[in-house]
């Protein structure tokens, strides 16, 4: 397994949308493992393949308590959703920033697993929080896009000042 880099808000790679994964195999499940992989080293609870730009709808979760139970979505779709709730959002590709973004308290998604079998999942709070936000970055989206354009612009000018002190 391998630690793979994460891109961060503004790359405009972010805004790439993914291409349906036509087959899981051996490759595949290597990327699902780096992202794994990837995503707990950054202490995350979910990565899109987007994020670490590999431009395929592969997502992977845990948001349990001891980060042991990875779920994996290939080619995930929202079925439906129902209700609304705000909650305080971060992105491993936009550190350090937090805000409150409203998505859908209940969704059900269709998906294949990490070897290829497809599945439903109902899922309600956090998990579907999550997932909606990973199933955003397929779909080019970063979650600070829900936030007004001067929040947007603040976060902007926030990193790339962090850059510059890196330099």
């Amino acid at each position: 397994m391998a630690l793979l880099p994460i891109l961060h808000y503004p790359d405009p790679r972010l805004h790439t949308r993914a291409s349906p994964v036509a087959e899981v195999d051996d490759r595949i499940r290597k990327l699902v493992d780096d992202m794994a992989e990837t995503m707990r080293a950054a202490v995350g609870i979910g990565l899109a393949a987007t994020q670490v730009n590999v431009h395929q709808r592969v997502i992977v979760l845990d948001v349990s308590e001891d980060q042991q139970h990875l779920q994996v979505f290939i080619n995930p779709r929202l079925v439906s959703s129902e209700g609304l709730s705000e909650r305080e959002e971060g992105c491993l590709s936009v550190p350090g920033i937090y805000d409150r973004v409203t998505r859908a308290e209940r969704i059900v998604v269709q998906a294949l697993d990490r070897e290829g079998k497809p599945f439903t999942l109902q899922a309600e709070g956090l998990l579907a929080t999550c997932l909606q936000h990973e199933m955003d970055h397929l779909e080019g989206k970063v979650f600070v896009e829900y936030l007004s354009q001067l929040k947007q612009n603040r976060i902007k000018t926030k990193l790339r000042k962090r850059v510059r002190e890196t330099l």
